[in-house]
């Protein structure tokens, strides 16, 4: 359901306010303010990068090459990026007890830089390295990574980003924790994910099953938006967050 203006805003807040647990599950587009593009899209890095790289088959047999594309992506460029209005006034409605943990598709640490603290981070992070020999892991601040690649200091093995290659699972601790929040949820902030990319993207459908509402805000209709979303906030994510905590919590 699409409600127009400032209505959707009211409702969502009403949303929020009568569930006791609420929970974020955010994506790209919440990050696209801080200047991090999405991957997909016209403006997507698959438009400029091809993403074979990040496939884990080539990064065992090319990881110099991978560690190029890894290395000027992730860390270079990504590295720049801090968290805009929409992560800090989620961390904000955390500290008000108005949200109980956020399910990010994001691998930038931005909701952790903005001060949330129940994140779960879906698709891993950029701010650790595995070994991929004896499976130890490093923060990536602790490697120089103008050293390709990078390699373990226990085993001399190489070392890879903390987040899942195509080809590789999602680690099942972080899924059950996942399902089990979605699960537990009153009310699902939907924010910056179109839901393309699986397994992720069933997360909404399955709160909506297990009786939460949805309140989704992107700056596009998506998959979710006529399928099982209550309340559609079409704006960018910093304008509808600030907009939406100044209803939850005025005079902040």
């Amino acid at each position: 359901m699409t409600i127009p203006g400032a209505e959707s805003y009211r409702q969502a807040a009403a949303i929020l306010r009568a569930s006791r647990h609420n929970v974020a599950f955010t994506g790209a587009g919440i990050s696209v303010e801080s200047g991090i593009p999405p991957f997909r899209g016209e403006d997507g890095l698959w438009a400029r990068h091809d993403p074979v790289f990040l496939d884990i088959d080539y990064f065992h047999e090319h990881p110099l090459e991978s560690w190029k594309e890894i290395r000027e992506i992730f860390y270079d460029f990504f590295g720049k990026a801090a968290p805009n209005e929409a992560h800090k006034q989620l961390a904000n409605l955390e500290c008000r007890g108005l949200l109980h943990s956020i399910i990010t598709q994001n691998i930038d640490n931005l909701h952790q830089e903005a001060g949330s603290r129940s994140v779960i981070e879906f698709h891993g992070t950029s701010q650790s390295l595995v070994c991929t020999r004896c499976g130890a892991t490093v923060r990536t601040d602790a490697v120089d990574v103008d050293m390709l690649p990078p390699r373990c200091s226990k085993c001399n093995g190489i070392l890879k980003p903390d987040f899942p290659f195509f080809g590789e699972p999602i680690a099942k601790a972080v899924h059950d924790r996942s399902l089990a929040e979605v699960e537990r949820a009153g009310a699902l902030l939907v924010i910056g994910t179109t839901g393309e990319i699986m397994p992720a993207s069933v997360f909404p459908l399955i709160a909506k099953s297990r009786g939460a509402k949805i309140v989704e805000i992107n700056v596009e209709e998506s998959k979710y938006t006529h399928t099982v979303t209550d309340v559609f906030i079409r704006d960018r994510a910093t304008v509808a967050m600030r907009t939406l905590c100044n209803l939850l919590c005025p005079g902040q």
